[in-house]
């Protein structure tokens, strides 16, 4: 490693850039871009696509929405979800993932929200949990959600396999 970088020159790990890769590869062969709307993973997603050299082409913006006021203010999350399921929940980013098609030109949206810890969690909702919907253009609303469970993990590795479960959700 020299001046921060990893060895393959890349700001994120290897696993990470070439799943980001296939993302832009698949979505230019689809003709269609992507807009993120993150929480947990703090942009590392959307990041990660413009690690690759012809991102600009796939990707059309990214929301970074890590309060509850900003998932309300940039992307229209009523906050009688937010009371109700809380912000990490399928509701949420369901809304979420709704919010960034409609504030973008994008044909499709994923969210990710969760708690990376190390505090934060509950017995309901456990450090690790994470949230992922994906939201397409024209689908009729049809949602499109999973919880997952990273136990066992810091807060990197939660947040490194989020981006990684966010970018597969980006393939077409």
């Amino acid at each position: 490693m020299r001046d921060g970088m990893t060895e393959q020159g890349s700001l994120l790990p290897s696993e990470i850039e070439e799943l980001a890769r296939k993302v832009v590869e698949a979505n230019v062969a689809a003709g269609r871009t992507v807009a993120l709307a993150e929480s947990c993973t703090g942009g590392l997603v959307a990041a990660a696509i413009t690690e690759i050299p012809g991102s600009s082409a796939v990707l059309d913006r990214g929301f970074v929405t890590y309060s509850n006021e900003a998932k309300m203010e940039s992307l229209g999350v009523p906050l009688d979800i937010i009371e109700t399921f809380g912000a990490v929940s399928i509701a949420c980013v369901w809304a979420m993932a709704q919010g960034a098609l409609k504030h973008s030109n994008a044909d499709v949206a994923v969210a990710i929200s969760g708690i990376a810890g190390p505090g934060g969690g509950t017995t309901l909702k456990p450090v690790g949990t994470v949230v992922f919907a994906r939201a397409s253009r024209g689908d009729n609303a049809k949602p499109e959600g999973e919880l997952k469970v990273f136990a066992d993990m810091n807060r990197a590795e939660v947040r490194r396999h989020a981006a990684l479960c966010a970018l597969e959700l980006l393939l077409p």
